[in-house]
């Protein structure tokens, strides 16, 4: 079975939510008010109101089909393979035009910044573009984790531009109110739409979140309120602070509004918070709609040419090549109001498909569909939206109407091409006049199979292993790793897990576990299980967050020990991460880190206590490793040379070595120098065992710089204990 990780938390996916809806405030707000006035505030209220309905129907949705996908997944299985084309398309334009958007935004804020020509703006758009192409095809992974700091440095600045923009309010500048009268105001609303976008992204990640019951309505919701709350205050502070006639055609009215305020430098400022926050929402969007096509050719809706995953850096090369193509289009022949109208209507439409979807699956009562969360107010709601977006998209003028009725035909055509190729089925193909246009041909697959389709996937298998070993792929010898974790008690269950670190991009559904690295490696370990008689299981699991994914595994388990290869590189600091600092802070269970040197038969074994640990439990742990291997042990204790060696010192020490059964002795040397001394001391000894140091140093906060200099500096292979 295929396993996925649930390590997203609840602020994680609000963060997530969050992020992906601040290119709005950053480029629409000046559009807006040309189209309705001072109201751009009320409309921004309104479109959340608008939006509400397709949070709480897609909430709903995801508890019951808690997996990687969103909307595309909701609309497929409850229309069908047609309607999934469809969708997958939708969403695809939606997001990838927003990415279009954001990309033109930027370099409006960088004119600020480095005062390049204004004439040069879509090259440096598209510029831009190659450089996110670039790290999305690598599937870097460190750009993805600086999100959540810029999301915070951009809700940080709004917050200061709320506060300095209130102190100055102008409340005449609000006149006129509604400049277009209510067709004006409803074309606002419509045009704000895709501001709101972001909301339910969390939701295409579904397979991810922990308590996805919970934790997927919560953020959802919370986010939704949030960014509402930022949306309007910023809004009617923009209005209040600047003339009407200077804003309806600025494209960059957060750093208008900022130079208002403060002048030349907070204006400068404000640039470089809107370079940062738009070109971080365009790799994101990016990330996310290169997603759908990629996710549409696995369910054999388009070419298998989108679905094929780059076997050295594991991204889907050729859909992030392809979407990223249509955004350089956009950005070449488009301005920002036209791309974000079509990108409103995309959107438009797949959330009036969600609360359709929500409808269709209460009233036909499909067995499967067992949500956690149900949307109040069924169906009032559902319906509410889904008639409030057919209004919005009506008042977003002929083009967008034209091309969505465009994307059902080409989706259509699509799905005569590709889709009556797939054995799925709609929950609606049973229903209807219409049924055949919700199905594909085949109709080998009920409502049984959907259930299995849609249902969550237990993370791991072995929930009952007390000893835990993650192999993350650069392990010495893997046996030597996971009998080095079975000798801390022999009869102890043990869960060998091959964790696969993927990158953003890619699905972690769409990720072949069974690799041939993968089979060497189970292969090798049930030799072990069978030669050693020890109680070994295997799995491999792909991840988008090793040290999240290690953290739930322990969590989900019984698990008393952890133990995996490590360099000596202990610490994680605020700019560099690092899985092994991250877990000997958030990990309960005790926790074992091998460096593995080369030795592969244990006789001699050293243990040097570090001062203040529980001492007794350290030799415990000592005493069955040597017990497992056959091997001596000796407690090496260091003394400095102007110290005595007292007798109380070396009384405790032999009163300790009493309880072990192997054969032990109690060696003390003066030094004033202890990693030297034990770096010498090993040269004598098969495997070192320590205890881990406390301390910390401003450079290991920041940075993540701290090695553990006694294990770098031993002769043999290094077993570092924390004991809990």
């Amino acid at each position: 079975m295929k396993k996925l990780q649930r390590t997203l938390t609840l602020p994680t996916a609000i963060a997530i939510s969050v992020g992906g809806m601040l290119s709005g405030i950053f480029v629409l707000p000046g559009i807006a008010v040309g189209i309705t006035g001072s109201s751009i505030w009320l409309a921004f209220l309104v479109a959340a109101l608008c939006i509400l309905p397709a949070v709480l129907s897609k909430s709903e949705l995801a508890t019951a089909m808690p997996k990687s996908g969103g909307t595309y997944v909701y609309i497929e299985r409850a229309f069908g393979p047609l309607f999934g084309t469809v969708s997958g398309l939708g969403l695809w334009l939606s997001l990838l035009l927003k990415s279009a958007f954001s990309l033109v935004g930027l370099s409006a804020y960088l004119y600020v910044v480095v005062q390049i020509d204004e004439g040069l703006s879509k090259i440096v758009a598209l510029i831009s573009l190659g450089l996110i192409l670039i790290l999305n095809v690598f599937g870097v992974k460190k750009v993805g984790n600086t999100q959540l700091a810029i999301v915070s440095i951009s809700i940080i600045s709004l917050l200061l531009v709320i506060a300095f923009g209130f102190n100055s309010f102008d409340s005449e500048m609000l006149s006129p109110v509604f400049s277009d009268g209510n067709y004006g105001f409803i074309s606002a609303v419509a045009f704000l739409y895709i501001s709101y976008a972001g909301v339910t992204k969390v939701a295409a990640v579904a397979g991810e979140i922990k308590n996805p019951e919970k934790n997927l309505p919560r953020s959802m919701l919370i986010s939704l309120f949030l960014i509402t709350a930022v949306y309007v205050l910023v809004a009617l502070v923009l209005v209040g602070n600047v003339e009407a006639s200077a804003l309806s055609t600025d494209i960059r009215p957060i750093y208008t509004l900022s130079k208002v305020l403060g002048g030349e430098s907070f204006g400068y400022a404000a640039g470089i918070v809107g370079v940062i926050t738009l070109l971080s929402m365009a790799n994101s969007g990016v990330l996310a709609s290169s997603r759908f096509p990629f996710a549409m050719a696995r369910d054999k809706m388009l070419p298998g040419f989108f679905g094929t995953v780059n076997s050295r850096f594991l991204t889907p090369v050729n859909s992030i090549i392809v979407t990223c193509i249509i955004i350089g289009l956009a950005v070449f022949y488009l301005d920002v109001e036209k791309i974000a109208k079509l990108a409103s209507a995309f959107k438009v439409m797949m959330f009036v498909s969600v609360n359709l979807a929500v409808i269709v699956l209460r009233e036909t009562s499909a067995q499967w569909y067992n949500p956690k969360y149900k949307s109040p107010f069924y169906p009032y709601v559902q319906l509410f939206g889904i008639v409030s977006g057919f209004v919005l998209l009506f008042y977003l003028g002929f083009m967008p109407i034209v091309s969505v009725a465009g994307i059902f035909v080409l989706g259509f055509f699509i799905f005569l091409a590709y889709g009556k190729n797939t054995n799925r089925k709609g929950v609606f193909s049973n229903y209807g006049f219409l049924s055949f246009l919700f199905k594909g041909s085949s109709s080998g697959q009920d409502l049984a199979d959907n259930k299995q389709s849609t249902s969550s996937i237990e993370d791991i298998s072995n929930t009952n292993a007390e000893i835990v070993v993650p192999l993350l792929g650069d392990e010495t010898s893997t046996e030597m790793l996971v009998e080095m974790a079975s000798s801390i008690n022999d009869k102890s269950k043990i869960n060998t897990i091959n964790l696969l670190e993927v990158p953003n991009q890619t699905f972690l559904e769409a990720i072949d576990l069974d690799t041939p690295a993968s089979e060497s490696k189970k292969r090798r370990i049930e030799h072990l299980k069978k030669y050693k008689k020890l109680n070994i299981s295997y799995e491999c699991i792909a991840t988008h967050d090793v040290a999240n994914s290690i953290d739930n595994i322990t969590g989900q388990s019984k698990c008393k020990w952890l133990v995996m290869e490590w360099d000596g590189r202990e610490h994680s600091g605020i700019f560099v991460g690092n899985p092994i600092g991250w877990l000997l802070k958030n990990v309960n269970s005790n926790l074992g880190l091998f460096k593995d040197n080369g030795v592969r038969r244990f006789s001699k074994v050293l243990i040097a206590l570090r001062p203040g640990r529980r001492n007794q439990a350290f030799i415990d742990v000592a005493d069955k490793i040597c017990q497992h291997f056959g091997a001596s042990l000796t407690l090496l204790n260091i003394v400095s040379e102007g110290e005595k060696e007292g007798s109380k010192l070396k009384k405790t020490s032999e009163e300790i070595l009493s309880s072990t059964k192997s054969k032990s002795e109690l060696k003390i040397v003066k030094s004033n120098d202890p990693v030297e001394t034990i770096s010498e001391e090993s040269a004598g000894y098969d495997l070192l065992i320590l205890g881990t140091p406390e301390k910390d140093n401003w450079l290991n906060v920041l940075f993540g710089v701290g090695e553990d200099r006694f294990v770098k500096t031993a002769a043999c292979s290094v077993l570092r204990l924390t004991i809990r």
